[in-house]
């Protein structure tokens, strides 16, 4: 029974699943959308939107926090200096879902997530 388990395994073990979100999160930040499954797409909307509701404060601790996620300084740097004063005045909700269809090779249901545009 599942009960209480929150979250997709994802077909990986803790720390891969782990890796995987930061490695998506960086790739989103860094290009400010990236097609991928449906799954990992719902998967990664929480990821980020935590690590954007601390990038809006833009203090030291806040970006530590962070730095365990997004760990190339370049993105670490979009993220604190354009993407967090960009959604400053928005309460939640700064990234959409957009479903792409079928993925060719094994029929996955593929999707965009990308930062809104505000």
């Amino acid at each position: 029974m599942r009960h209480r388990k929150a979250g997709r395994s994802l077909r990986r073990t803790s720390e891969q699943r782990l890796a995987l979100l930061r490695n998506l999160a960086t790739s989103l930040i860094e290009q400010g959308a990236i097609e991928t499954t449906e799954a990992k797409a719902k998967e990664l909307r929480p990821f980020v939107e935590k690590l954007i509701t601390k990038a809006r404060t833009g203090t030291l601790h806040a970006r530590r926090l962070a730095g365990k996620h997004v760990q190339k300084r370049e993105a670490a740097d979009k993220l604190f200096q354009e993407v967090g004063p960009k959604f400053a005045k928005r309460a939640g909700g700064y990234t959409r879902i957009l479903k792409t269809g079928h993925r060719k090779g094994d029929g996955a249901d593929m999707a965009r997530i990308e930062l809104v545009q505000d």
